[in-house]
């Protein structure tokens, strides 16, 4: 007589037999490569149908050579007609230029869209795949900064789910899984608190740019470190938090955890507080969103509780990090500030980058784009993507005044 118990080889078998196609956007970032890792180790219950890079081809190719996607999509156009594709393989379909993605993340044969292309470029591809109704594993913020309220909405008439991948937002939305959503009293972010959480304030402006880079936890990309040094990170990740789970600003906080193995907490109206607890270690939110709503053994670290643990907790120093009631300001404004705020700082973050401005002037940057202009309550995308150009070009009005 069988029983309810299956083997490994069944369980193996019946895990290939339904492999979830994930489209990878950004899959040459760190996001991007964390994700391959996760598909790498499913056992086949995951499969890579399809990659996209922006300017790093060569790596977009070998990724490519390794996983045989059905597609990819290289959406600098200029740069893919130069770059050399014999070594992409002869099934792989070669996309190129932006609206390509569009396209290819609408495709039947996808059922999760990773979409970890950073900043405001992702916006066209996560939008793409909640049109087209599809599961979105969402580590591109921004589409929620930028977007909130016409995502949030665009997803529940579409059918989409949103599934977040940031460590922070991944682990409110696991830790909201025990209460309901009425009786959630506050949700807590942790941070870093960055590379210069330590360092006197008198000396901030004499930041340079190799050491607005040196996080002391995680390893990402240069706007995102540089984000986590000034908190700004965290201002967006408010905003992003007030629409992805339908809270008011005013009960989204900030405490400082150095060890970042507290990625955030919930507290429920009896007081209670539930926290996601894990090494930093993007693969572990990165494979409950692909699993999503199960949970499977993966590559991830785990905690090693035979060893000391401490883990400290204080408030931030709105002194040291302002970016933080820009963030608060902006979630409780709605409507075009997230947008404004957002490409201000990737503006500012991308002339600090180049030399052009200091490290304490990036948020003060960000707050006068974000004070001077046209706040409108109900914008429609393109009023959105409009105020997104306006905003990056004041930046550089008042960098070059």
């Amino acid at each position: 007589m069988r029983t309810g118990i299956r083997t490994h080889v069944e369980f193996r078998f019946l895990m290939t037999k339904h492999a979830k196609n994930i489209a990878v956007l950004g899959s040459t970032g760190s996001i991007g490569r964390s994700t391959l890792e996760v598909i790498e180790a499913s056992d086949g219950a995951l499969r890579a149908v399809g990659l996209s890079a922006h300017s790093n081809l060569s790596r977009l190719a070998e990724q490519a050579r390794r996983h045989r996607p059905q597609w990819v999509v290289g959406t600098d156009a200029s740069a893919s007609q130069q770059h050399d594709w014999q070594d992409l393989p002869s099934a792989t379909e070669l996309l190129t230029g932006p609206e390509a993605i569009e396209n290819a993340v609408s495709r039947d044969d996808v059922d999760v869209v990773v979409t970890a292309i950073v900043g405001s470029a992702g916006l066209r591809g996560t939008w793409a795949a909640l049109e087209a109704g599809k599961t979105v594993a969402l580590a591109n913020k921004e589409t929620l900064v930028m977007a909130g309220s016409l995502a949030m909405d665009l997803a529940r008439r579409r059918g989409a789910t949103i599934i977040p991948v940031d460590s922070e937002h991944s682990a409110v939305f696991q830790a909201m899984r025990a209460g309901a959503h009425q009786e959630v009293a506050r949700i807590v972010l942790t941070a870093s608190g960055g590379p210069f959480l330590r360092r006197p304030m008198g000396q901030l402006a004499e930041v340079t740019v190799a050491e607005a880079l040196a996080h002391p936890t995680w390893d990402m990309g240069p706007k995102i470190t540089v984000d986590s040094a000034t908190m700004m990170n965290k201002a967006l990740e408010i905003i992003e938090a007030r629409w992805l789970f339908d809270v008011d600003a005013e009960k989204i906080g900030v405490v400082i955890h150095p060890q970042s193995v507290v990625h955030s907490m919930v507290e429920f109206v009896d007081g209670s507080v539930v926290a996601q607890l894990s090494p930093p270690d993007m693969k572990l939110p990165i494979q409950y969103a692909l699993y999503y709503p199960r949970r499977v053994p993966g590559p991830s670290e785990r905690v090693d509780w035979n060893s000391l643990q401490e883990f400290c907790f204080e408030p931030p120093d709105e002194e040291r990090f302002p970016a933080l009631a820009l963030g608060r300001e902006a979630a409780a404004a709605g409507g075009t500030a997230g947008a404004v705020l957002n490409a201000a700082n990737e503006a500012a973050v991308a002339r600090f980058l180049a030399g052009e401005i200091g490290f304490m002037e990036i948020v003060p940057a960000c707050r006068r784009v974000l004070n001077h202009h046209n706040f409108d309550p109900r914008p429609t995308l393109d009023d959105l993507i409009a105020l997104d150009r306006w905003a990056r070009e004041e930046v550089s009005r008042r960098v070059f005044a």
